[in-house]
């Protein structure tokens, strides 16, 4: 890192790298943060979680019992131990209040003064963040079990929302009309809304290849309920998740599923599973709700890194916080835990060059002169 950091200064090489290097480095380090704690507001499970993308600095959260609490994440008192409190909450008191379990909670993508939420009662709402009151409520007549707005449409403000066994729903970051929906049945279909027909493609586990495909499952994505589903920042790829315990990485572009092998990745949510992907580093990483502890696999090789524990039941959800490379979880243990990178060692005051391990030394710093008296 110090090789890389001199090297940044001298102007010798992509100041990117470092960046990626560190934000790398410090999503490697994660750990349960033991002086920073999430104010306790929920009185069951925690379904859902959202970081507004703007400054990275307001969380929201839905829960089991119908309530929405938003929290600032930012320490104001500097002080080293600190507690991330609750700025309001949509309490069973409040008169708006969804009846049932919220299923998710989201930012409006440009502007922290609006917020949606979807639930069990069948509502979607959208709520003014400085009134705290729905601007508008959707009703179906099916469950809401996701929904999810565009982080890049500039010609529409389109709210996917999915009704019955519909579980997971994403609109993709790169293609403003194309959105990916994942279903009870173990289908993934990618869409264009702008298209009579709709449908662009439904993913196949097997690329095409039928005859090793029985007929029942032909052209699905899994061979189970598909509850979760996540593109790369870069909307490149899709990653989706089912109940046969299996995690998949797809080619968004031309559907094809890519074969990098996860292992088992344990899932028995009978609902919606919201997990995440990293952003800025190399390799990427994703971050999976795994029965009560969170599995951080490479998106691209399927390794996996390590296995986050700390909280004492199943985890729902998980949102990562790419300013600061951290990550929250939520569970139906009514905890949202803050997972931050662990602090950097401290550089001693005598370090110099030679010091330094010889990989770490950009090779533009090696001495290539000769004195006169080496010469003749």
């Amino acid at each position: 890192m110090l090789g890389l950091m001199a090297a940044r200064q001298a102007g010798l090489d992509d100041p990117a790298r470092l960046r990626r290097a560190e934000r790398t480095r410090r999503v490697l380090s994660l750990e349960l943060n033991k002086d920073r704690d999430v104010e306790r507001i929920h009185g069951s499970g925690i379904n859902t979680l959202d970081i507004e993308p703007v400054e990275g600095r307001y969380m929201l959260s839905g829960g089991s019992d119908g309530v929405i609490v938003l929290y600032d994440l930012e320490n104001l008192s500097r002080k080293p131990s600190y507690t991330c409190k609750a700025f309001f909450s949509v309490g069973r008191s409040h008169p708006d209040v969804h009846k049932f379990s919220v299923e998710t909670v989201q930012w409006y993508p440009h502007d922290t003064g609006i917020f949606t939420s979807s639930s069990f009662d069948k509502t979607l709402k959208i709520w003014d963040t400085n009134t705290l009151q729905p601007a508008d409520i959707f009703h179906f007549e099916g469950t809401v079990y996701s929904h999810h707005m565009s982080p890049v449409a500039t010609k529409h403000c389109l709210i996917a929302g999915h009704r019955q066994e519909v579980l997971a729903v994403s609109w993709s970051p790169r293609h403003e009309y194309v959105l990916a929906t994942g279903s009870a049945d173990g289908r993934v279909k990618l869409w264009d809304v702008r298209r009579a027909s709709g449908c662009l493609s439904t993913l196949d586990q097997y690329n095409g290849e039928k005859s090793k495909a029985s007929s029942e499952t032909a052209n699905t994505a899994h061979n189970g309920r598909v509850n979760g589903l996540c593109y790369t920042n870069d909307g490149l790829h899709l990653l989706t998740i089912g109940t046969d315990d299996r995690m998949r990485l797809w080619n968004s572009s031309t559907g094809e599923n890519t074969l990098v092998n996860y292992g088992k990745v344990c899932n028995e949510s009978r609902k919606g599973l919201k997990f995440a992907i990293s952003c800025g580093c190399n390799p990427e990483f994703v971050f999976v709700p795994y029965g009560s502890t969170i599995a951080v696999y490479t998106v691209f090789t399927g390794e996996l890194i390590t296995m986050l524990r700390g909280h004492y039941s199943t985890v729902n959800c998980c949102v990562f916080q790419p300013h600061f490379q951290e990550l929250y979880s939520g569970s139906k243990d009514c905890n949202i835990l803050a997972w931050i990178p662990a602090p950097r060692e401290p550089v001693p005051d005598d370090i110099s060059e030679k010091s330094l391990p010889q990989q770490c030394v950009n090779p533009a710093y090696e001495d290539a002169w000769s004195s006169s008296d080496d010469e003749g």
